[in-house]
């Protein structure tokens, strides 16, 4: 590579991003040294203190984006599907010969530092699903194209789960807003929403409530995507009622005869006779994706109790039930959140000083440094310095979206809009778990909470989109002259 090359290279990297990357990065390590600072330790420069750890983990990061601003960007759509066997190589590895650590068997181990693939498995994916819907004949709206994306983001997220990483997976989650923004239906990703959300309500509503709910959100959703509003909401208004009819006879003549999953199961077959004459009849266009949606709803939902008794562990479904208000634990499980909301609380609007949080220094809020960084920011710097942060990486989520909308392949596109995604996700969650608004997932702050692994993985991730973005710049900069 000549330096002529080198140079315009860096000739079209956005400098907004790459100064709102700087920005986070450093207001993350100010935050890691004010909830670490130990100030008895003999020595504030010995590299055992985690913000040393992080100033390492900081230079290395530099190193890898600058090695993504110098390879060619032909060669993220090139080395895509390579890089994602690569991932799921990484992930089996990890699960068969990997460390748990909080009950998760995601990390590799060599001597003090710790790896974990998840995060780089989340490049991969990325990297992958663009490659995918960026190709000449990909259409969402066929079936075994929107199979074959399904397929390319569930592998890795069952082998995740299989890890007990759940909440890393669930990240992958986050694709669904790049499948709308390629021209998924809208109301095909509501329903899916909303079945996700019908798995955390399981727990507190009945399966009758499940299952009236599961009909009239397709119902609903199918009327919206056809027209026809009032012949099919009272088609199957009444076919719900003749559910409900039906399981009220069959267990008042024979109580106890049919079990909770079979009288879902017969209800749902006698729905779908019901909706697919009535589908066929009216010529419907995605009646049958919608119909796929039910059965898996209905298949699925009797089988949340098995999974969370015997899949999820013992910490998981305290959290759950804490985050649902079933359980009341304020010195077990419900203790991170409290002191975490405490402390958070008691910054006020400008905060009370950097190493002067009394809630961190003293040690109340565990995993600070990690997890938990936003409430350092909360109680130091206060309602003024979270508005900051929070505005930040907002600033640089809209900025990948830009960036998106901008490229001229749609490769670049889809890639730039899978971070945004993923950027987006870890933001809301893992904020929303320092205010009591999530359940605590162990989702790291982007860029900001301690550690090696997400912060060299966050950063490749977007240096790549900030490669992709520049090509295109000096494309457009080229034919200009």
């Amino acid at each position: 590579m000549t330096a002529d090359r080198r140079i315009r290279i860096f000739e079209g990297v956005d400098r907004m991003t790459l100064l709102l990357y700087l920005l986070i990065v450093l207001v993350g390590w100010i935050s890691i040294t004010s909830a670490s600072y130990d100030e008895a330790a003999a020595d504030i420069f010995a590299f055992s203190h985690f913000y040393m750890k992080q100033m390492v983990w900081i230079g290395l990061a530099g190193i890898a984006a600058l090695v993504v601003l110098l390879l060619d960007e032909h060669y993220y759509h090139m080395f895509a599907y390579p890089a994602y066997i690569g991932g799921l190589f990484l992930l089996l590895a990890a699960l068969v010969f990997g460390k748990e650590v909080n009950g998760a068997k995601a990390w590799f181990e060599f001597g003090s530092f710790r790896v974990q693939p998840v995060e780089f498995a989340k490049i991969a994916t990325a990297l992958a699903v663009a490659r995918v819907m960026s190709a000449y004949s990909f259409s969402i709206s066929r079936p075994e194209n929107l199979t074959k994306v399904g397929m390319v983001i569930c592998v890795p997220l069952l082998i995740i789960i299989l890890q007990n990483d759940t909440g890393s997976g669930i990240v992958l989650g986050s694709f669904l807003f790049v499948l709308y923004r390629e021209g998924l239906s809208k109301w095909l990703c509501i329903p899916i929403l909303l079945v996700a959300a019908l798995f955390i309500v399981s727990f507190l509503l009945t399966p009758m409530t499940l299952l009236v709910s599961s009909i009239l959100i397709c119902t609903l959703c199918e009327a919206m995507m056809n027209g026809q509003w009032r012949s099919r909401i009272i088609f199957l208004a009444a076919l719900a009622l003749a559910s409900i009819l039906l399981w009220v006879i069959t267990a008042w003549i024979a109580p106890g005869s049919l079990s909770l999953y079979g009288s879902l199961l017969t209800v749902t077959l006698l729905s779908l006779v019901g909706i697919a004459v009535y589908a066929f009849r009216a010529q419907l266009n995605n009646i049958f994706l919608l119909l796929l949606l039910f059965v898996g709803t209905m298949i699925f939902l009797p089988t949340t109790d098995y999974i969370f008794q015997s899949i999820l562990k013992d910490h998981q479904r305290d959290r759950i039930l804490s985050f649902l208000g079933i359980v009341n634990d304020p010195r077990g499980i419900d203790y991170n959140v409290n002191q975490s909301k405490i402390a958070i609380g008691s910054g006020g609007f400008f905060g009370k000083g950097f190493l002067e949080g009394t809630q961190i220094k003293h040690g109340f809020v565990p995993e600070r440094h990690t997890d938990f960084i936003f409430c350092t920011v909360g109680e130091e710097w206060g309602f003024l310095g979270t508005v900051v942060v929070l505005s930040l990486l907002c600033l640089l989520i809209l900025r990948l979206m830009r960036m998106g909308e901008r490229q001229e392949e749609p490769f670049g596109r889809i890639y730039c809009y899978c971070v945004a995604s993923i950027l987006l996700f870890h933001v809301l969650v893992n904020v929303g778990m320092t205010i009591g608004l999530m359940p605590v997932m162990g989702i790291p702050l982007p860029f900001m909470s301690y550690g090696g692994s997400s912060l060299i993985a966050f950063t490749i991730l977007l240096f790549i989109a900030i490669r992709l973005d520049a090509s295109t710049k000096q494309f457009a900069l080229n034919n200009r002259f």
